[in-house]
């Protein structure tokens, strides 16, 4: 059986959204002829922890790890934080903050930190490689990045042990989107674009979760044309089949948004509607997963919805997926119109209502409407046709089908066999 090295930043028992790609594509693809390996970081300290991650992963599976050198615990002595203190995504970017050291420390991050603040992993990461070459058979390399380091590192070995280099963007590279309200220099984007079609210029396949983030990809760089492939996010069925819960008999509904929200994913008209909708006899409450902005919980606030709001936090994957299947109504909130969030796929997969907020986002308006799952609407709409048409929304269970990461191993085995 041919052996893929899988890089990967992130790894149990970190609960960081992007592993559930590669959890479940390593999972499935020894059915398909290729046998994985992974190599990650000893200790991430950013992202919380789900102990319940990776425990269906083969026996066999050979994880290896190397040091890494972050930047978090010098930030949070810049920024007066606590040793233990959680950071918060959305906070460490964010635009409203006028604090000096927290200015000082977005700068050093945009301008400095070349593709990204996991750039100590680079060196570290690269000798374990070596290590992991002179001792195992390697047929192929896949990356998955953000962080985009991760790709840097598969292209260093790739080069020096000639084995072909399939990095996967579960995010685009120079311009993702937490960059746009921020001016990078003229020499920090020059290298960072050097980088970028360095490693695109070695690889032998490309990967792209997205159709519109292939596209971009193409417009920019004309060579990817004939290695360029799109493996959407997709979904676990065999969790999905394990979830038992019974809905209640209730006198309200509940809405659900799960994963962090950002301030520039604020839907200010729609928690207006909500709020009208309430005061006109409707009972609608919601629940939020994971991290909420704090200019979005100020909305909140301020649109008189607090006492209706549930605030979870961060939940273990199969809580989440609980909660998201006992809901009435699912919210999910694109970026950008490259951006097809993840849990889209899994909220098709409930069968429950969808409604979307994304400007110009095609690509998320296809899936609704080809599943039937939902309505999507621009941020500065109130979303209120949603309320009247949802019982219309009859999902088609079979459209969702062909994304179980089963089947999207498969066809990442198909790619690994071309080159």
């Amino acid at each position: 059986m041919k052996q893929v090295l899988f890089i990967t930043y992130y790894w149990p028992p970190s609960g960081k959204a992007s592993l559930y790609w590669p959890l479940g594509i390593i999972k499935h693809l020894p059915q398909f002829g290729w046998q994985p390996a992974v190599l990650t970081v000893e200790e991430e300290s950013f992202t919380q922890t789900d102990e319940s991650f990776g425990k269906d992963l083969p026996q066999d599976l050979k994880v290896f790890k190397s040091k890494t050198y972050e930047p978090f615990k010098l930030y949070k002595k810049f920024t007066g934080k606590k040793a233990d203190e959680q950071l918060i995504a959305s906070e460490t970017i964010s635009i409203k903050n006028k604090n000096l050291t927290h200015r000082i420390s977005i700068w050093l991050r945009m301008n400095l930190f070349i593709p990204d603040a996991r750039m100590g992993w680079f060196w570290p990461a690269v000798a374990e490689g070596k290590n992991i070459f002179n001792t195992e058979k390697v047929d192929a390399i896949v990356t998955i990045g953000p962080p985009h380091t991760t790709h840097l590192v598969g292209r260093k070995l790739s080069e020096k042990f000639n084995v072909p280099h399939v990095p996967v963007f579960i995010d685009p590279w120079v311009d993702i989107v937490y960059y746009k309200n921020f001016k990078r220099n003229r020499i920090t984007l020059k290298i960072d674009n050097n980088f970028e079609k360095l490693v695109m210029q070695n690889a032998k396949a490309v990967v792209y979760v997205t159709e519109t983030m292939k596209e971009h990809y193409l417009n920019k760089y004309e060579f990817l044309s004939n290695k360029s492939h799109v493996l959407y996010w997709g979904y676990n069925e065999e969790e999905f089949e394990s979830i038992t819960f019974s809905k209640e008999k209730k006198d309200y509904k509940v809405l659900v948004h799960a994963g962090n929200i950002f301030y520039y994913q604020n839907p200010v008209n729609f928690w207006k509607e909500i709020k009208r909708s309430n005061v006109d006899g409707n009972n609608i409450k919601f629940k939020f997963i994971g991290t909420v902005d704090s200019d979005i919980r100020k909305t909140i606030t301020e649109s008189g919805l607090d006492e209706v709001t549930e605030y979870l936090g961060f939940l273990p994957y199969y809580d989440m997926l609980r909660e998201i299947c006992k809901a009435d109504f699912l919210l999910v909130c694109a970026t950008e119109p490259r951006h097809v969030p993840g849990k889209l796929f899994e909220y098709i997969r409930t069968g429950n209502s969808i409604i979307a907020f994304g400007d110009d986002n095609d690509e998320v308006k296809k899936l609704l409407d080809q599943s039937n799952s939902g309505m999507l609407f621009n941020y500065d709409e109130s979303g209120k046709e949603f309320f009247k048409n949802y019982s219309s929304l009859v999902p088609n269970p079979d459209f969702i089908k062909q994304f179980d990461r089963k089947e999207i191993s498969e066809e990442l085995s198909k790619i690994l066999d071309t080159i």
